[in-house]
């Protein structure tokens, strides 16, 4: 696609129907080492910071993000579960069948084992570093980006703003773009991006030249929703089993194995160790992706 015709194509309009149908009640790449991907990175007292161009959507995609869920947690029989949920797909998937049915069990311990098993939601997003204090080999680069729901508000926010006398701007746009200034700061000893949003609307880049070249090196973003990211019904079952008891029982459905749990008295409990320290993920409330991180890291050891 040549520039001229994304200036007519990269509409707010468009992206904003996106949202919507994505908000709705029915809806992650597994990364390990990706080279592609770029990071934060915060300083002794937690504080981190750097400027992002988040990038319209890549050639021959619709969209300049792509969301995905996932699952992670730790079972009674101390195994992690770290999964890409097939919600993503918008598939059944057994880890929220389960959870649907110790929600709708009446029991409030139940329910918090629910909470904790609950999937967590991640976008990713292409972007053009402009400034990276703590790692300048960055800059100038066109990466991908892995963020969290409190990130992606800030963008729909800039897109839809509350207030009458406020312009909307679509943050992926090369001309009427802004820039992100990206913000980190520990507060009760997680990541927090309170201090992060947009600047003034401004172009990328003087040149069509110049966003020719920053648009052809983007990377897919469909990628991450290939099937191949996605484990099967069963095998996430077969998993899921292990993580509760230890046992295969393939073949069953979420309230049969609830059944089973009952006749044997098995009380599913979370056990503390290896738990995640505040230092070191941030909270859910704030960002998923480096609970994530931390996550992804425990299912490689």
């Amino acid at each position: 696609m040549s520039i001229s015709a994304m200036r007519n194509q990269n509409s707010l309009d468009k992206l904003l129907q996106q949202v919507q149908k994505d908000e709705s009640p029915t809806t992650e790449k597994k990364s390990y080492v990706d080279d592609r991907l770029w990071k934060p990175q915060v300083d002794k007292a937690g504080n981190g910071y750097a400027v992002l161009r988040f990038l319209p959507a890549p050639e021959g995609e619709e969209l300049p993000w792509v969301r995905v869920w996932n699952h992670a947690f730790q079972g009674p029989t101390g195994q992690w579960f770290i999964e890409n949920s097939l919600t993503t797909l918008n598939q059944k998937d057994p880890i929220s069948e389960y959870n649907s049915q110790l929600w709708n069990s009446g029991v409030e311990s139940d329910k918090e084992i629910a909470r904790k098993q609950k999937r967590k939601l991640q976008y990713f997003a292409n972007v053009y570093v402009v400034s990276d204090p703590t790692n300048p080999q960055n800059e100038g680069k066109v990466m991908l980006y892995k963020f969290g729901k409190k990130i992606f508000d800030k963008l729909m926010e800039a897109m839809q703003p509350e207030f009458p006398d406020e312009t909307p701007i679509n943050p992926f746009d090369f001309w009427e773009g802004a820039n992100f200034m990206l913000k980190i700061r520990k507060v009760d000893g997680y990541w927090n991006y309170d201090k992060s949003g947009l600047d003034a609307k401004s172009a990328l880049k003087s040149t069509d030249e110049e966003l020719e070249a920053i648009y052809k090196s983007q990377h897919s973003l469909a990628e991450f929703l290939a099937p191949s990211n996605f484990k099967s019904y069963d095998e996430l079952k077969s998993r899921l089993d292990a993580v509760l008891t230890g046992k295969l029982t393939t073949g069953k459905t979420a309230a049969e194995r609830m059944e089973d749990e009952e006749s044997t008295n098995f009380t599913p409990e979370f056990k503390s160790e290896p738990a995640p320290q505040p230092s070191t993920v941030a909270a859910a409330s704030d960002d998923d992706d480096d609970a994530m991180s931390y996550f992804e890291k425990l299912a490689n050891e």
